[in-house]
């Protein structure tokens, strides 16, 4: 599943396992590797132990937030923000894995996955009811809790409010729906099995909380779910799914007492359960140690296949509700946020470490502190364990500083209101607080809290929850490291016959949605402002006031397409190095001052151009504006931090090399591509180590110019004062120096299907791309292609892949398939992780079902539905800031139209079938695919 952004960093919390597979196959990461805060709930607690009230000026959370408790017990919160046409709903259960003992362990994310599959008043996928509203949907099981969550144009709020009501108590779980899910279930659950990161992580919560609900995977293990019955599931799902174990929450544009009725309609008539709830799990003493852990005691050590060593440790913490609680958040952010902490300068810094992180866990049970390492090439891990307890007995012992202390302060103050720019975010923090601790004012009053934490009382939770006794560490010593994709041989595709099933008329989903509520009239989206400075520099501003914050993209011509073979990984070095030193500021004063206010800037080079990332508060835009200038015009590259750079470039790739998803996809793009296409090149090992310092500032000075970049910014800001300050920092960057340019030579199709199977060892899921070269985003069929591919795999539970692989044939955990337009060509291409004895099937019934396309077309009723998708949905992407920002500053990079902004709806409206078959004749050709599967070595599953 994909979480909003920046969602609580201070309480992440464990693996979440839901239903979408996007993470996995875009960035090869698993799909729910970021961590929440899972429920604190009791009947009779109203107030938090944080008990500092909070004043007016820190109760932006809660502000217009109305609480109302049905007579069912249901407790509802509702928020108005009217700064976009669309709402959020989300229902979150108390319930999770800490509900799970050994035996049942993954039976609540078991559950979340069966209540997609229908109610008994709607016997359909109901994927496809929120693909027909154009619902941004989703749902995730954490430790604590399980939550749905979908948001949609403001006219179709009460269909997800029907929806959520009729599979609160109506879903079907049966034999043949279980059977069909435990496959998909089992296919994620080894899915994450292919990260060691996992693996390692898991064996040490393990051994820290042995006798704890908190030692068990959330997903469960393989052997539980196989066990799974109908009955258990259904017994899991009856005694916990009801309304007094449920929280609803409704953000957005709406009327409060209108909605209140709708939801009275829909969720009041739910009757209350006569039986009281199961009772609470026993909570984890915080005084417990491990009985065989610690830091004194032999570390945990797994030897496996892998690509980079990791050292990952845990402490006990105490639950959400512990008065130490705000000191804990402090003592995060001074150990890991940012360049400025402890952990960074302590490990990163000196080079003992590619990357390194923690968090601090508070739970309703319990919780706990987490480190986790990877460490640099050649670098020992019990050497790392040395300097990282060096690091956490300095911090017990000398305490800390009152310049550390307001940074951590400020850091974590700026990062609530960032995170909560977006209405999404606001209905989590709304849920995750108040099902987490009982108080939806939480985090309000825990900004206060932060307030009053003093260096003393940092140094007090460090030397309680930091003591080494307390603490459990693990090893992966990686036995083999992959040092290329070891591709196999090119051959035709296989002969097996798999007939796809008939596709879902939509007209039959869309008989069980009510009509959309009468739309509310409302503005056209407001269009940026362009701004061409002297030197060439376009900037795009977008003023927006809802929330007192500054959104900062940009793009700047200098991607990895630039790279040549001999120094594959040029651009990308250039890139990572931009913040480590100008000619005034090294490294860490750049760092701080960013950190020192709570604002974040980076740099990261795609294949067509790099992206500029920051955010801060709206007072502090001056300075972000500043730092960007300074390091666009005289960034200087210290040799020392170069090198740091190089060596974190060479983890990288052995980390990539060692992801099926990551190594598919590079291994499919120089396939795809001949080796005289600029998005061929890949660095290697030897390209990195051959770059030298003078190559980064000759890249540097050849890419980096004015006329080559683009930025936008949105947000609270005076347009006045914001052209001023930008000429002022920007307008004076000169240079006028343009770059050879790229030359792209054509692309044809295979004229076969090629297929190549680089192996990994050690993996338990194999990760597919299917594709060829496909078109650009100024590509006149571009609007059609988007209609065809909504239809074809635009969403893994709605679409035709959707609902034959993973659905009727349980094959895959998630299928997408993508028209990659940008500047240039990009290719089209079908992504799928599936186990390694259904990865021919997979293969196979998928181009089956292209074929099908090619030959029967699509029908209009599905072309009708797709469009209606897209242009509801279109609003729901722009109501989050960062989403806006991105799309306003592509539009000016692919040399779009500012109205595309308001006409690219119009334009997926005017599709036609007839456009809709073009497409199919000229862009889908399923015997011309380059197909391949990186994993473990495929079977034939004889199904």
């Amino acid at each position: 599943m994909s979480l909003p952004k920046r969602f609580n960093r201070y309480s992440m919390l464990g693996f979440l396992f839901s239903l979408c597979l996007t993470l996995v196959l875009v960035s090869g990461l698993p799909a729910g590797s970021q961590f929440i805060t899972p429920e604190r709930f009791a009947q009779d607690r109203e107030a938090t132990q944080v008990s500092v009230e909070p004043t007016s000026s820190s109760k932006f959370l809660t502000q217009n937030v109305r609480k109302t408790v049905l007579e069912n017990g249901l407790t509802v919160f509702t928020k108005e923000v009217n700064t976009a046409p669309v709402v959020t709903v989300q229902v979150w259960y108390r319930v999770g894995s800490r509900n799970e003992t050994p035996g049942i362990s993954g039976i609540a994310h078991q559950l979340e996955h069966l209540m997609f599959k229908g109610t008994a008043e709607r016997p359909i996928q109901f994927g496809r009811f929120f693909s027909a509203l154009g619902s941004d949907s989703n749902a995730f099981t954490s430790y604590d809790q399980t939550a749905y969550f979908g948001t949609v144009k403001q006219d179709q709020l009460k269909a997800l409010l029907v929806l959520e009501a009729d599979r609160m108590k109506n879903s079907i779980i049966d034999d043949k729906e279980l059977a069909t899910e435990k496959r998909v279930v089992i296919s994620e659950l080894q899915g994450y099995e292919n990260n060691p990161g996992y693996r390692l992580g898991r064996a040490v919560m393990k051994a820290a909380f042995p006798n704890s609900p908190y030692g068990l995977p959330v997903g469960g293990t393989k052997a539980d779910v196989e066990r799974f019955t109908v009955e258990q599931v259904r017994d899991y799902y009856q005694r916990y799914y009801r309304p007094d174990n449920a929280t609803l929450i409704i953000v957005g544009n709406f009327q409060t007492e209108p909605t209140l009725a709708m939801v009275r309609e829909t969720f009041g008539k739910i009757p209350p359960e006569n039986t009281p709830l199961p009772p609470e799990p026993a909570a984890q003493p915080i005084e417990a140690t491990p009985a065989t852990a610690g830091s004194s005691n032999a570390p945990i050590i797994l030897r496996q296949p892998g690509s980079a060593a990791l050292l990952h440790q845990v402490y006990p913490l105490p639950d959400a509700r512990h008065p130490d609680v705000p000191a804990l958040q402090v003592m995060d952010y001074i150990l890991t946020g940012g360049r400025s902490s402890r952990l960074y300068q302590a490990l990163v810094e000196t080079g003992l470490a590619s990357g390194a992180s923690g968090y601090a866990a508070n739970l309703i049970g319990g919780g706990w502190y987490e480190f986790s390492v990877t460490a640099s090439p050649g670098k020992d891990l019990k050497q790392i364990d040395r300097v990282l307890q060096k690091t956490l007995t300095d911090l017990r012992e000398q305490g800390i500083t009152p310049e550390e202390l307001e940074r951590a302060k400020t850091q974590f103050r700026a990062s609530v209101l960032l995170r909560n720019r977006d209405i999404v975010s606001q209905a989590f923090q709304l849920g995750d607080d108040y099902t987490t601790t009982g108080d939806y004012r939480f985090t309000d009053r825990l900004l206060n809290a932060i307030t009053n934490v003093t260096t003393a009382d940092v140094q007090r939770v460090a030397q309680t929850y930091l003591a080494p006794a307390r603490g459990t560490v693990g090893f992966f010593e990686p036995t083999q490291i992959q040092e290329n994709g070891g591709a196999s041989g090119s051959f035709s595709q296989t002969s097996e016959n798999f007939s796809p099933g008939e596709p879902v008329d939509p007209a039959e989903v869309a008989k069980y949605l009510p009509p959309p509520l009468p739309a509310t009239p409302q503005a056209e989206p407001p269009l940026p402002e362009k701004l061409t400075l002297a030197n060439g520099l376009q900037v795009l501003l977008l003023r927006d006031r809802s929330t007192p914050t500054v959104t900062l993209s940009g793009f700047i011509t200098a991607g990895s397409a630039y790279d040549q073979p001999q120094t594959a990984g040029l651009a990308g070095l250039t890139a990572a190095n931009l913040m480590n030193g100008t000619q005034t500021k090294d490294a860490l004063e750049l760092a701080k001052t960013l950190e020192n206010k709570g604002a974040s800037l980076s740099f990261s080079a795609g294949r067509e151009g790099v992206g500029i990332s920051g955010s801060a508060l709206a007072s502090d835009l001056p300075t972000l504006t500043q730092v960007l200038a300074e390091v666009l015009k005289t960034a200087s590259f210290p040799a020392d931090e170069l090198e740091l750079s190089r060596q974190q470039a060479l983890t990288a790739l052995k980390l990539e090399l060692d992801n099926p998803a990551r190594l598919a996809r590079r291994v499919f793009q120089q396939t795809v591509y001949p080796e005289s296409h600029p998005f061929h090149v890949f660095p290697t090992e030897e390209s990195l180590n051959r770059i030298t310092r003078d190559q980064v500032v000759q890249f540097y000075q050849q890419h980096y110019h004015p006329s080559n970049t683009v930025l936008t910014l949105l947000g609270d800001f005076d347009p006045v004062q914001v052209r001023n300050l930008l000429n002022q920092e920007l307008g004076t960057w000169q240079d006028d120096t343009q770059p050879p340019p790229l030359v792209f030579p054509p692309v044809p199709l295979p004229e076969t299907t090629v297929r190549v199977n680089p192996a990994l060892p050690g993996k338990t899921q194999s990760v597919t791309f299917l594709g060829y070269n496909g078109i650009s985003r100024t590509d006149p069929r571009y609007y059609a292609a988007a209609v065809l591919n909504q239809i074809l795999g635009g969403d893994t539970l709605s679409s035709r892949l959707g609902t034959e692989i993973r659905d009727r044939l349980g094959l895959t955990y998630g299928i997408y398939s993508y028209f990659q337009a940008g500047v240039n060509q990009g290719p089209f291409l079908v992504t799928m992780q599936t186990s390694p004895e259904d990865t021919e099937r997979a293969i196979t019934s998928t181009l089956s079902l292209l074929e099908q396309i090619r030959k029967q077309g699509v029908t209009d009723n599905e072309v009708t539905a797709a469009k209606r998708s897209l242009t509801n949905s279109y609003p729901v992407e722009l109501a989050d800031p960062d989403n806006l920002a991105s799309t306003i500053l592509m539009n000016a990079v692919y040399g779009l139209s500012i109205n595309e902004l308001r006409q690219y709806t119009n334009r997926l409206s005017a599709v036609t079938p007839a456009q809709v078959k073009q497409a199919i004749t000229e862009l889908l050709h399923p015997n011309h695919m380059v197909i391949v599967t990186a994993g473990p070595p495929m079977t034939t599953s004889g199904k």
